[in-house]
């Protein structure tokens, strides 16, 4: 059998070497040699071996001192272990929590449950208008919260009684347990099945809440929905939440915004789109139009010749900004030329008229059929080239 290398070496470290650097060496090796990280390597798994065992006896004081004093013939006899050490009487839980607690995917926590903690936030939806987004509202939500019982004053316990410390955990609100891994048996921790992690046990429960320290109420909550804000956004509100536990602050109340379409504007991020009407006089001479806004109508200038399709921007006048409701986007509207679908005889002769005056007549003549069935000779036009 091949004669054990001296801990202090294995580790790459003095033997006056702090439990930091003890620490920190033993990281480096274990991350580098961990048979997850390389899988198949049975020389990497030896090394790991290796230093998980003089980490385990170097960063235990007594056992240090025993290695110091006597070397490996100390722990000679040991339970078979790992090269011969026995792991059994060793907490790996907190080896492995403490080292690896992102490299075994969180390790033990070493946070106690008996701190405060924040509650759960609540989620509710709002429905506004379009213009309600841009302008902002005031709206009121049903929101049932639970409030902390009056008869028990949140302990849960009937009046008269208090709740017990819970007999599995001792009041800690966690249990150990253990299992067999690569280096022996491991203790590892978890919240007490009994109390759930509350550390008490409630014998009799209070009438009025059954046991759960709160009792459920439907309260109106005042939600200012700020000028701005698009749909799927939400507004918090403080402390209108989940109760917190242990004396922890309650949750927050997170209200999603869910914004009705309009039928007249769309809109992209501070910007608003429309499109308007123009007659064919109105795009041809030119002239005032109005054009709807979410200010309300606005006048607008047509220019002489303007086509269909032309894009006008209304600066200002689109959505506020979140951040500054003083400053807004711009409203873009698109003109379009409405050509009539039905007509008299009268603006058909006109029509006509103005047709041959700009583009001049043809000599070809078309048979038609008039609306009363009779036949007639419609006019072919001829544009100028």
């Amino acid at each position: 059998m091949a004669e054990k290398r001296d801990y202090y070496e294995v580790l790459g470290v003095s033997k006056n070497a702090s439990d930091s650097e003890l620490k920190s060496a033993y990281r480096k090796l274990a991350k580098k040699y961990h048979p997850d990280t390389n899988p198949g390597d049975k020389e990497a798994e030896a090394k790991f071996k290796e230093a998980s065992e003089a980490y385990a006896v170097l960063s235990d004081a007594d056992k240090r001192r025993q290695y110091d004093q006597f070397g490996h013939a100390a722990f000679d006899g040991g339970a078979g272990g790992a090269g011969g050490f026995d792991f059994g009487g060793m907490d790996m839980g907190d080896i492995f929590g403490d080292i690896f607690g992102d490299f075994f995917g969180g390790g033990r926590s070493r946070r106690s449950n008996d701190g405060p903690m924040k509650g759960q936030n609540i989620r509710k939806a709002v429905r506004i208008t379009f213009k309600e987004a841009c302008f902002g509202v005031d709206k009121e939500l049903n929101v049932t919260l639970k409030e902390e019982c009056e008869a028990c004053h949140g302990s849960g316990a009937k009046k008269g009684t208090t709740p017990e410390t819970c007999k599995k955990c001792g009041g800690k609100g966690q249990v150990v347990f253990t299992q067999q891994s690569l280096f022996g048996v491991v203790r590892n921790v978890q919240t007490c099945p009994d109390c759930h992690g509350t550390g008490k046990m409630i014998k009799e429960r209070c009438p009025d809440c059954h046991g759960t320290g709160y009792i459920s109420k439907m309260k109106n909550i005042a939600v200012s929905i700020p000028a701005g804000i698009d749909n799927g956004q939400c507004v918090r509100i403080r402390d209108k939440g989940e109760p917190g536990v242990n004396g922890g602050p309650r949750g927050d109340l997170l209200v999603e915004v869910v914004v009705g379409n309009d039928p007249i504007f769309r809109r992209q991020d501070m910007d608003i789109y429309s499109t308007v009407s123009i007659t064919f006089a109105q795009a041809a001479l030119g002239g005032d139009i109005r054009v709807g806004t979410i200010d309300g109508e606005v006048i607008y200038t047509v220019a002489a010749g303007t086509q269909t399709d032309t894009r006008v921007r209304l600066r200002g006048k689109g959505v506020p900004s979140l951040r500054n409701k003083q400053v807004r986007g711009d409203h873009y509207v698109t003109l379009v030329v409405q050509v009539p679908t039905k007509m008299t005889k009268l603006q058909k002769e006109l029509l006509m008229q103005f047709d041959e005056a700009m583009y001049g007549n043809s000599e070809d003549k078309e048979e038609d059929v008039s609306e009363d069935g009779a036949k007639g000779k419609k006019r072919g036009f001829k544009r100028r080239k």
